[in-house]
């Protein structure tokens, strides 16, 4: 059990993490449910899993569902179930996730992007242990041990009634909150070593060489937005650059995208969307500033284009940043709809 978890990145020895490790061994034996809270990135589905076979319920299965991957029909049906003809396409009775989870766990991720009709259905079943499927009138029967996953502050969306206070209550059992890994400095190298071999086998390579003194600290000097996933992507990405098992590793490639041949973003007017086209000309406003003291005067000549677009990634940055990485809060700061941000933050290749 110990050996997987470690293949599965869990990983740690801050005190943050074991407290972590440890709250998760007091809560994975009862059948309540349990809310994980975190990041991008900091491990809430190994988390869930591990409160799965921490259980009295590892023997049965364990079921999982990202539930801002599918629209709302397709997410109660993927759910509950439909029955034959329930809906275009019908064709036969579908059993659900909670069915296929009877007797284990279920494993709900991103919850704060359900609507409040499945809202309303979790809660039944927790309550009652029972449901409906879609276009079903009998009442089908489930032992479930439900465990969810937001990195949404879901008692603030609760006061603002965005998401159901009742349903709230009745997962916040207990909430499992994971520290980010700039708060975890004590594991990053461990991590950062433990990733590096792993790509090194990969790679056929005889051994991993370690990291040079500038390389950890460059590893320990990033702030990782992306938390863990980021660092095992960046630490793959390093060693499999540098590929010699004779010398240790000493650059370390956070961005690959990176090049002085990088092309510059083009900016058709048409495709952008208002907000788009506020934020430019917030950028312009910035290179004309009314105040030299707060506001530095850039050196013309210069490409206003690429002014222009560092401008606005450096502003979805600081929003995404600000708003802990959750893209429904940056796009409400940004007075953008979720859409519009998704799809600006795609063209600068920063999903």
């Amino acid at each position: 059990m110990t050996n997987s978890f470690k293949q599965d990145n869990l990983i740690g020895e801050s005190n943050a993490f074991l407290s972590v490790l440890d709250h998760v061994s007091q809560a994975a034996p009862l059948d309540k449910p349990v809310l994980i809270i975190g990041e991008r990135g900091t491990g809430k589905e190994l988390i869930a899993k591990r409160l799965h076979f921490l259980s009295q319920r590892w023997e049965q299965p364990y079921i999982t569902l990202n539930c801002a991957a599918l629209n709302e029909n397709l997410l109660e049906s993927e759910l509950f179930g439909h029955e034959s003809g329930a809906f275009t396409g019908a064709g036969k009775r579908h059993e659900g996730r909670f069915e296929r989870a009877h007797k284990g766990s279920l494993f709900l991720d991103e919850l704060a992007n359900t609507s409040g009709l499945v809202q309303e259905k979790l809660l039944r079943v927790i309550e009652y242990g029972e449901f409906e499927r879609v276009g079903g009138a009998r009442s089908v029967r489930t032992d479930v041990r439900l465990i969810c996953a937001t990195n949404e502050d879901l008692p603030a969306l609760a006061e603002r009634s965005e998401f159901r206070a009742d349903l709230l209550d009745r997962l916040a059992f207990d909430v499992i909150t994971l520290p980010p890994l700039r708060e975890r400095t004590d594991d990053i190298l461990h991590l950062a070593d433990h990733f590096a071999i792993n790509m090194a086998r990969q790679l056929s390579m005889s051994m991993f060489p370690g990291f040079t003194s500038k390389a950890q600290q460059a590893l320990l000097e990033f702030d990782w937005p992306g938390n863990v996933r980021e660092l095992k992507n960046v630490v793959e990405r390093s060693v499999y650059r540098h590929n010699n098992d004779a010398l240790p590793v000493h650059q370390i490639i956070l961005d690959p995208f990176e090049s002085p041949w990088r092309p510059a973003q083009r900016i058709k007017t048409q495709d952008r969307q208002p907000a788009a086209a506020s934020a430019t000309a917030a950028a312009a406003e910035v290179a004309t500033p009314t105040s030299p003291a707060s506001n530095p005067a850039p050196v013309l000549p210069l490409d206003f284009k690429d002014t222009v677009q560092n401008f606005e990634v450096n502003l979805l940055k600081q929003a995404l940043e600000e708003s802990q990485f959750n893209q429904k809060r940056t796009a409400e700061v940004l007075g953008l709809s979720y859409h519009q941000l998704r799809g600006i933050l795609k063209k600068y290749d920063l999903l």
